[in-house]
């Protein structure tokens, strides 16, 4: 079953689903989305810092999403104005890593790949990369789901139960970095915040519990995942983009049926 390669990729996106699903509803709770822009981004430059070494394309890429997200978280935690700092570090990450990529031109024509994600090349090895890395994160966030829950409601609230607030904004920098590790070659440095963020916005509208967005995102992301494989196959277009038309389209819908 596994030498199709669409049952690869349809695998693939489904096991990307269990992790941006709750992950990307704190991402929508926290208001994070130029948080998880600027971790995607370095990830080009996490490409380039593997490739330099001969280090595993996974292992660059979490190294140096894991070095962003912690910049990030903090510098958030001084005070700084998040909007433009993120801004600033998205872009340049993304960049720097363009220009580094550039130096090694055997990579040049497969750029593409790793800007908008190349999801009909899952191998079985990324298959249990994914699926293994997705359930870490769904484990991490379902043990610290309260306590997360409760920091993201009130950090007030957090100090009062005996919740550090950092600790648990630490638990979703390190699921961040993960997500963004796994997603790279699925949907792409461009568009892994979309994956994130999109299914949980269209899943906001339709519960009425933290769990339940959640269990939507899940549901919406997998949708949105097969949905777009199919439509890449019919029109031939390209997979980790038509899987994000499709959950915009879903959200689309789900917005005007809030309306309606």
């Amino acid at each position: 079953m596994l030498d199709d390669f669409l049952t690869r990729a349809a695998l693939a996106a489904t096991g990307l689903s269990l992790a941006t699903g709750p992950l990307g509803s704190f991402v929508v709770w926290r208001r994070m989305a130029y948080f998880g822009d600027a971790t995607a981004h370095a990830a080009i430059l996490g490409v380039a810092l593997a490739l330099a070494t001969d280090l595993p394309i996974g292992l660059g890429t979490l190294v140096v999403a894991l070095a962003m997200a912690l910049t990030v978280a903090g510098l958030s935690s001084r005070g700084w104005a998040m909007d433009t700092t993120l801004g600033v570090l998205a872009h340049s990450a993304l960049a720097f890593g363009l220009v580094a990529v550039s130096f090694f031109p055997s990579v040049r024509t497969d750029l593409s790949a790793w800007l908008f994600g190349d999801i009909l090349a899952v191998s079985r090895t990324d298959l249990a990369v994914i699926w293994g890395g997705a359930l870490l994160v769904l484990a991490l966030l379902a043990w610290r789901w309260q306590a997360l829950l409760t920091a993201t409601l009130s950090e007030d609230l957090a100090h009062a139960a005996g919740i550090r607030p950092d600790r648990e904004r630490l638990v979703l920098v390190i699921a961040l970095a993960l997500v963004v590790a796994l997603a790279l070659k699925i949907v792409g440095a461009l568009l892994i915040a979309a994956m994130l963020i999109i299914p949980a916005a269209a899943a906001r509208g339709l519960a009425r519990t933290p769990e339940a967005m959640a269990l939507g995102a899940v549901g919406i992301g997998m949708l949105a995942g097969l949905g777009g494989l199919g439509l890449s196959l019919w029109q031939d277009t390209p997979a980790g983009p038509s899987i994000i038309v499709v959950a915009s389209g879903i959200f689309a819908l789900t917005a005007l049926r809030q309306k309606g």
